[in-house]
């Protein structure tokens, strides 16, 4: 560790962010850096633990107390070394990641945990601005041709893999530019495009192949793609959104939350919008979902001068602090307040909407709601909820939107015509570890795997597929496994 005493001299800090009345009135993202002694402080907090827990808390591995080490001794280059080798894209983790690690850090028994998000943004940034960010990839090819199905962070990281060990890689995209819910669901004071469009560009500098409005099924044929590419890896993500069946939906103004976030990115990368416009501005808004995708359409919705906004959970209001049930190092489902709560919206828990009223013209002018108690387990989950007897009321809302997550992905094109298996929950089926679907040379990883999930996660899955992808191409891999081992095991 880079100061043996650094845990018992400084305290937990985060970069100062623009105050709220100053960041709605525009879509830049508004977390500022360290200063150089700021930065030099936080990493000297990362205590010689023995045990570091924050390895298996985070979903890829990242060897963190080695770099806070090195960034303590300002060593850029090995601090950014140690982090790329676990993390292709940590300027995307660095941002919208919910940090994992963080939870399992040790300091955080007693302590407010290391701040390891920051630290990770700050050694990739400074790391860009030192130009040690390049391309990796190999002079002498191997001749073996991949095919990945859609460029979120799951495809955009195995494609990163396995053109770093000379594979020839094409990516597939259904939309006009990389980055998948990078790119048109997380808005941009969260992760300005410009982010993703860095790494996109250092990509193709490694000789990946970006094919957008390429959408497999559609116009593009999906058994071609598997004829024609000596594997394919499917990482197209979860993306059929949960729907809410109750009456009224038919309403003018209740739309999917994804469809609300899609068009506010494009306008601020200016790109049109070609289908009907969705807004929020001078409208009482209601967002039924209590996710960060919820926070999202909160910080949309005030950015574009929203009447009101109310954001609704059916389930009961998270602790502020772990419980005996939530004991560390696991992840804790505690209440968080997102920096779009700063900025303004009155959240609700326990609320449960019956019904969407509507005037003579059709457009939505209502929510019919109800409150609800849960019944809790031993272990503190819900079990079911109970109606509060008189409780029953209207709230006025003109635009709903609808945050509660991601069922599977979508079945009718590539995913039917290919004929690969499905799980029970819809999502298309292979063992973690294995990756690889009921046709011989075709991969997936990601959520369209999982299941919807975080960032971090999809990174970890594409890196791990890639992995396999290069054992089944080659019989052998020289990409390491997330534990660190097997760098060259042969297949038998």
């Amino acid at each position: 560790m880079g100061k043996p005493t650094g845990f018992q001299e400084f305290n937990r800090e985060l970069p100062s962010k623009v105050p709220a009345a100053e960041r709605v009135k525009n879509y830049n993202e508004f977390v500022n850096l360290y200063t150089e002694e700021k930065l030099n402080q936080q990493s000297a907090r990362c205590m010689n633990c023995g045990i570091p827990f924050c390895h298996s808390g985070c979903p890829l591995g990242n060897i963190i107390p080695e770099f806070n080490d090195a960034v303590y001794r300002k060593n850029w280059e090995e601090a950014y070394h140690i982090l790329s080798s676990t993390n292709n894209f940590p300027e995307f983790t660095g941002r919208i990641c919910p940090a994992p690690c963080e939870s399992a850090c040790v300091l955080g028994i007693n302590k407010p945990p290391v701040a390891i998000e920051e630290i990770e943004r700050h050694i990739i940034e400074i790391a860009y601005e030192k130009n040690l960010v390049k391309p990796t990839a190999p002079l002498v090819k191997t001749g073996k041709k991949v095919a990945v199905v859609g460029s979120g962070p799951a495809g955009l990281a195995a494609a990163a893999q396995l053109v770093k060990v000379g594979h020839t890689v094409t990516v597939y995209e259904r939309d006009d530019r990389a980055g998948g819910l990078l790119r048109y669901g997380i808005p941009d004071f969260k992760l300005e495009k410009w982010v993703v469009e860095r790494r996109v560009a250092v990509m193709e500098k490694d000789g990946v192949v970006f094919k957008y409005n390429s959408e497999v099924g559609v116009n593009v044929a999906a058994d071609e793609l598997v004829r024609n590419n000596d594997a394919v890896i499917l990482a197209g993500g979860s993306t059929i959104p949960r729907n809410l069946h109750i009456p009224g939906r038919e309403l003018k103004g209740i739309h999917f939350a994804m469809d609300f976030l899609k068009q506010q990115n494009k306008r601020v990368s200016n790109i049109d919008v070609t289908v009907e416009e969705i807004i929020a501005t001078g409208k009482d808004v209601v967002v039924i979902g209590g996710g960060d995708t919820g926070s999202d359409c909160v910080g949309t919705s005030n950015r574009q001068g929203a009447a009101s906004i109310k954001q609704f959970e059916v389930m009961f209001q998270p602790p502020a602090q772990r419980t005996q049930h939530m004991p560390w190092p696991t992840y804790p489902m505690v209440l968080k307040t997102t920096s779009s709560h700063e900025e303004g919206a009155d959240r609700f828990w326990g609320v449960n909407t019956l019904e969407f009223l509507g005037d003579e013209e059709g457009n939505l002018r209502a929510l019919k709601v109800v409150d609800v108690e849960w019944e809790q387990d031993f272990m503190g989950r819900p079990v079911k909820f109970h109606v509060v007897e008189g409780s029953e009321r209207e709230i006025p809302c003109q635009r709903v939107f609808l945050a509660m997550g991601f069922l599977h992905p979508q079945h009718d094109t590539f995913i039917s015509q290919l004929g690969v298996d499905i799980d029970e929950r819809k999502n298309v089926k292979a063992k973690e570890g294995v990756y690889r679907t009921n046709i011989s040379k075709v991969f997936t990883a990601g959520d369209m795997r999982r299941g919807q999930s975080l960032v971090v996660w999809a990174i970890s899955e594409g890196r791990e597929a890639a992995r396999k992808v290069d054992e089944f191409l080659m019989g052998h891999s020289l990409l390491e496994s997330k534990d660190g081992v097997n760098q060259f095991e042969q297949v038998f």
